[in-house]
């Protein structure tokens, strides 16, 4: 894939935006075989563990995670750059929802309040991480946690050589009309370690749910706590 970082930005949000519609089908149609065999699960589990009250969800897509957490009792604010995906967890309504980009995060923390757990469940896919973990740093409450759960290196690797770079998603095993490929920034576990630390985030533990069939790592889910900023910036 060409490396033009700016051009596989945007094409990566443009994406979500002509693939809206099909996601939304392939979620709620349960379609996606790691969602059914733990993903969802894992993720719902690490977010009620950190007992929070009030819940950023970064990267919503069409609202799924937010409503069950909102069913959990927690109260959650959806966000997603994808105004088409907005529109479509509006329509099943269950949590607040609006479009944000990763830059305009930081802009809303007035508006917003602070949140005592963020997490971005597959949603940090981008060669920048700084800009989002940055944002939701400011946007935690002091003690509060970052949830990240993402692809599991080693098994996303595949065949390919195991570095940092970008790769594409066609959606060919999720079904339904996906209209537009997916760029997306492959990291081994030691980058992940290292951005979320440049950030100012203490990783307190990861955890591998692991696919009870196959008995391989179905995902990587990294729990961190924002440094105060005299220990971050050093």
């Amino acid at each position: 894939m060409a490396d033009d970082p700016v051009a596989l930005e945007a094409r990566l949000e443009q994406s979500w935006r002509t693939n809206a519609f099909a996601w939304t089908r392939a979620v709620r149609e349960e379609r996606i075989a790691s969602r059914r065999a733990g993903t969802d699960a894992a993720v719902v589990d690490a977010v009620l563990h950190t007992r929070a009250t009030r819940v950023l969800d970064v990267g919503c897509g069409e609202g799924w995670l937010a409503r069950t957490l909102a069913l959990e009792g927690c109260t959650v604010v959806g966000v997603d750059a994808s105004p088409e995906l907005i529109a479509e967890a509006n329509e099943l309504g269950g949590a607040r929802f609006e479009v944000a980009t990763y830059a305009q995060l930081s802009a809303r923390a007035e508006e917003w309040g602070r949140f005592d757990t963020a997490v971005c469940n597959f949603a940090l896919l981008g060669e920048d991480l700084h800009t989002p973990l940055r944002a939701l740093h400011g946007l935690l409450h002091e003690g509060g946690t970052l949830i990240v759960q993402t692809v599991h290196p080693w098994v996303a690797c595949g065949s390919a050589p195991y570095v940092n770079g970008w790769r594409d998603e066609t959606f060919a095993d999720f079904g339904g009309d996906f209209r537009a490929s997916m760029p997306w920034y492959f990291r081994t576990l030691t980058a992940w370690a290292e951005a979320i630390h440049t950030a100012g985030f203490r990783i307190e533990r990861w955890s591998e749910p692991v696919d009870a069939a196959s008995g391989r790592p179905l995902s990587l889910l990294v729990h961190a706590v924002p440094l105060k900023a005299d220990a971050a910036a050093g």
